[in-house]
């Protein structure tokens, strides 16, 4: 049996066939899928970067990656010498370092970080974190580093009480109706849409041009998850729905103004996942703003929703790459969220699990 037909039939049969439908809506590119050619690779998003951590990336076929040097808080931005000590370090291992992860734009709650002036708006502090983004930008220009990921988020990753899954492990979940703020404000207090949007712009109106001067992506994650209009600890998580990504990326307009597009946070605003989320990824794929993708799965819907092993879940993760190679994206492509066990403390199973299914996915495009 040829190799395409036996990673076909190692598919779940309900997806491959369930897929059928979505082709004729996503039209030429679908059709024409024999004459694109696969450029995405798989990735993994971890750091700081360590020998031990290049070891495991080397054992399951991972060659390029989403990292980062150890952050000095007493300095606040990388050095030219740490990226290039980095990028050296994983090239002994045969390892790309094709993205870093910026320190303090990371998806942690406010109230458990001490940095975070630019999205609470401290004029003094917010200027000097974004001139530290900005040096930090030149020197991935210097050491040929030619992207970057951030994440413009109050609240960090929302979720409630971790649900059962297979194989005793746990499912992180979130289920508003349920949802029980620790505290009615965070230390942001109230943030509405008006003020999220002119913090986010105010952001970007610095950064993106110093992108364009040294040609380095910048992707933006989603709000994970999405939240009621009014919000959430008084937070409006503008950043939790797809108008508001599409918002996100007409500000400051940019061939390297783009996003981490999280399959697992985007289906996760969406009522009917299954359905909704194949033409979003097309509309943003086809916009070539899909600078990194995270790969995982739900089951659920917005407000009530477990993150599963990416193969079980509600979403047809086959048919959203042939969704990417048709668009031709090129970047990479990586777990996200997995679940736990206690016997997997650090989810080093799980995450190599993820990397060889979507090995699989990728080898069956191929």
């Amino acid at each position: 049996m040829k190799r395409r037909s036996l990673l076909h039939s190692a598919m779940s049969i309900t997806g491959v066939l369930g897929a059928a439908q979505y082709l004729e809506p996503l039209g030429q590119a679908a059709r024409g899928r024999l004459q694109t050619t696969l450029q995405m690779q798989i990735g993994s998003q971890r750091g700081p970067i360590s020998p031990e951590m290049l070891q495991f990336f080397q054992r399951y076929g991972v060659k390029h990656i989403c990292g980062c040097p150890p952050y000095s808080k007493a300095r606040g931005y990388w050095t030219v010498s740490e990226l290039e000590q980095t990028r050296d370090l994983c090239l002994e291992y045969g390892i790309s370092l094709d993205m870093v992860a910026l320190p303090f734009l990371t998806s942690s709650h406010i109230d458990h970080e001490k940095r975070g002036a630019i999205m609470l708006g401290e004029s003094g502090d917010r200027d000097r974190d974004i001139e530290y983004i900005q040096r930090m930008i030149a020197c991935c220009a210097k050491v040929g580093i030619p992207a970057i990921k951030y994440n413009l988020s109050l609240l960090g990753v929302l979720r409630t009480k971790p649900t059962q899954g297979r194989g005793r492990s746990t499912y992180q979940s979130w289920k508003y109706s349920e949802a029980v703020p620790p505290t009615p404000y965070t230390r942001a207090g109230l943030v509405d849409e008006e003020l999220a949007w002119e913090r986010i712009e105010y952001f970007l109106k610095q950064i993106i041009p110093v992108c364009n001067e040294f040609h380095i992506r910048a992707a933006c994650h989603p709000h994970d998850p999405g939240v009621p209009p009014e919000g959430y600890q008084g937070v409006c998580r503008v950043l939790g729905t797809v108008s508001g990504l599409k918002r996100l990326l007409s500000i400051q307009s940019s061939p390297l103004h783009g996003l981490n597009f999280c399959v697992g946070t985007v289906a996760e605003m969406l009522q009917d996942p299954a359905r909704e989320i194949l033409p979003i990824v097309q509309h943003f794929a086809q916009q070539k703003k899909i600078f990194n993708v995270h790969l995982r799965n739900i089951r659920g819907h917005r407000d009530d929703f477990q993150e599963v092993y990416v193969d079980e879940g509600d979403l047809d993760l086959f048919q959203i790459l042939s969704v990417l190679k048709d668009a031709g994206y090129p970047y990479l492509v990586m777990p996200d969220h997995v679940p736990r066990h206690a016997s997997d403390p650090d989810s080093l199973q799980a995450f190599a699990h993820s990397f060889g299914y979507i090995q699989g996915l990728l080898h069956s495009l191929d």
